[in-house]
């Protein structure tokens, strides 16, 4: 890791205790099928549905979502730790071996879309935006599946469970 300021590292650490939704963005289209895991996901307004979420530049996934222009945003419930594991490069298993897994479905538009998330979003990409090191990728939403279950958060650097 680079060396980085005090104050960068005191950010970091705040970061680490604000409590995210786990989800795995996933984009299929001329680019490929990719998916990674991300906890930056947020609501920017209801009319029209739109939200964000943000991804490291130097991801080689980064350009493969950007190009794509489409994603579903899978939101994960506690049964689906080892699964964000996966797509967040912590487990051994390639993109191609994650998608071939019997736990997707394909929407219209050809988005991957985790069978039993606790919701999937799916929408084009309208704007981003690149802010330091990530940017920032607005979406409209064309598409909203919800179900209830607990949810899987990231809190102090470790999965936890969020119970109804």
């Amino acid at each position: 890791m680079a060396d980085i300021s005090p104050f960068s590292h005191q950010f970091r650490e705040a970061m680490a205790h604000l409590c995210a939704a786990v989800s795995i963005v996933t984009s299929n289209g001329s680019a490929g099928k990719v998916g990674i895991t991300i906890s930056s996901v947020c609501s920017v307004t209801d009319t029209p549905p739109t939200l964000l979420f943000c991804v490291n530049q130097s991801s080689t996934l980064h350009d493969i979502i950007k190009q794509n222009g489409k994603v579903c945003i899978n939101v994960l419930n506690p049964q689906h730790e080892a699964l964000a594991k996966h797509f967040a490069g912590m487990l051994d298993s390639t993109m191609d071996e994650r998608f071939e897994w019997d736990i997707w479905q394909e929407s219209d538009s050809r988005q991957p879309i985790l069978k039993d998330a606790v919701s999937a979003l799916q929408g084009y990409i309208i704007d981003s935006h690149s802010v330091g090191t990530h940017s920032v990728f607005f979406v409209k939403l064309t598409d909203i599946q919800v179900k209830t279950d607990d949810a899987l958060v990231y809190f102090a650097r470790q999965f936890k469970t969020l119970s109804l």
